[in-house]
């Protein structure tokens, strides 16, 4: 767990890896500001929890909690994709990264970013990879992001 501080020194902001608790503390309504997020009940949360800690660090979702409020108030996670190529290497694939409309400007996004590369970095993935809209390509440059091709989707209903 890392401290973050609003510039005072007081340690407002802690972000780490997501915890069970962590749906009371409002992670599900963040990630409705991201995309179309339906209501989770406690058990399929916990059950999906559970799944992904089985993956252990190959699938990572971190949170930054907000200890005045309680709540979580940014998150993101990453993937770790086991290649053939590049003598059987592994690329990081950054998803979800969301920073609550109210907390936006603190550079808590930067912060998921950063520790989700690292992440993926210390799992000895040789690239990390995002797709992003073309209004948060900026944000992405600064975070040492290149626009590289084009994404394509096929959705299933």
């Amino acid at each position: 767990m890392q401290d973050l501080n609003n510039g005072g020194g007081a340690e407002v902001y802690q972000i780490r890896k997501l915890e069970l608790s962590d749906k009371d503390k409002g992670f599900i309504e963040l990630l409705k500001q991201l995309t179309v997020c339906d209501s989770v009940s406690d058990k399929d949360f916990q059950g999906r929890f559970e799944e992904l800690a089985r993956l252990g660090d190959d699938h990572l979702i971190c949170v930054i909690e907000d200890s005045r409020s309680g709540k979580i108030v940014a998150t993101g996670s990453v993937f770790i994709e086991r290649k053939f190529i590049r003598n059987c290497g592994k690329v990081g694939h950054i998803e979800d990264v969301v920073v609550d409309s109210m907390a936006r400007g603190s550079q808590l996004g930067k912060r998921v970013v950063e520790f989700l590369t690292n992440h993926a970095s210390s799992m000895g993935c040789y690239k990390v990879i995002l797709d992003c809209s073309e209004d948060n390509i900026a944000f992405y440059e600064k975070c040492g992001f290149k626009k590289k091709e084009v994404q394509m989707v096929k959705y299933f209903t």
